[in-house]
């Protein structure tokens, strides 16, 4: 089986006063351009998933994610557009969102789960699928040596040489990418990871579960409280960014992400004439869940 994966997204040079003021060369790389729902490292991450699934003759995707989750959205999107049923497990109590909807209306089946049945994803995939041999097993986050495979693209389609290539972690899949795809087309930038959940160590080790030779550098204070955790001064920042840039970040993954950067730039963490590439990962339906905390009006 086939399938058109047909896309890129371009490289766009940003000029903030800060960076300007230390010297720091700032660029994007607008992944959340790709698609509006299978968009930024979700679609890196579905890639190859999709093309196994495709090759093993299975035609039911099923993955696992919270209430929020743009994994779960970007499954089921991806699901209807090359023609596989889906199916999500959900944790936690049942709750209708705009997400959840957004995934049904994709044709995905929503299944919640409790927390402890939760903890074991192939365990619940076999209790549920194992008389079902058209169902293909997608991790929590796409999380795989298939996912860090479509990551490692990223690396390969950038028109510059940077000096640092930073990305907001969630399982640690996009950041092994980002490190594999390093070694082989550009062995001196440095990978950063900015760990959006609390105590987000833990990513060094998924890291190097998928990639053992990856180099990465993790910044672990910039959770705000944990996942989809945030403070006043995440969501002033978000705000701030975008009347002044018109590029779109939330406070889930990318708020954290630029406001790691812009902090560290700001504690003369590079030096003058660094080059800093900046992974816009996507996630914009980050929003739907926290826009009670934007004060618009």
């Amino acid at each position: 089986m086939e399938f058109n994966f047909d896309f890129s997204s371009p490289e766009q040079n940003v000029t903030l006063p800060l960076s300007e003021e230390k010297g720091i060369k700032i660029s994007i790389k607008r992944d959340d351009m790709i698609h509006p729902y299978i968009s930024g490292n979700k679609w890196r991450k579905l890639k190859y998933l999709i093309i196994k699934a495709g090759d093993e003759n299975k035609d039911h995707l099923v993955t696992f994610g919270g209430t929020w989750s743009n994994h779960i959205l970007a499954t089921a999107a991806a699901a209807a557009q090359f023609k596989f049923k889906s199916t999500a497990y959900v944790r936690g109590d049942k709750v209708d969102n705009p997400v959840l909807n957004l995934c049904k209306l994709f044709g995905m089946n929503i299944h919640f789960v409790t927390r402890e049945d939760y903890k074991n994803k192939e365990e619940l995939f076999q209790k549920y699928h194992q008389n079902d041999s058209s169902s293909f097993f997608i991790n929590e986050g796409g999380y795989s040596l298939e996912a860090t495979k479509g990551c490692e693209e990223i690396i390969s389609e950038l028109t510059e040489n940077y000096d640092y290539v930073f990305a907001a972690c969630g399982t640690g899949a996009t950041l092994a990418g980002l490190a594999k795809g390093a070694s082989k087309y550009q062995p001196d930038i440095r990978v950063h990871g900015i760990p959006v959940l609390k105590g987000g160590d833990f990513i060094e080790t998924a890291v190097h579960a998928l990639y053992p030779q990856a180099k990465i550098c993790l910044h672990t204070n910039y959770h705000f409280g944990g996942y989809a955790k945030s403070k006043p001064a995440l969501i002033e920042f978000i705000k701030s960014f975008c009347a002044e840039t018109g590029i779109l970040i939330e406070p889930v993954y990318t708020g954290k992400l630029f406001f790691a950067v812009m902090d560290l730039i700001s504690k003369d963490y590079f030096k003058k004439g660094d080059r800093v590439l900046i992974l816009h990962s996507g996630g914009l339906t980050g929003f739907l869940g926290q826009q009670a905390k934007f004060q618009y009006f």
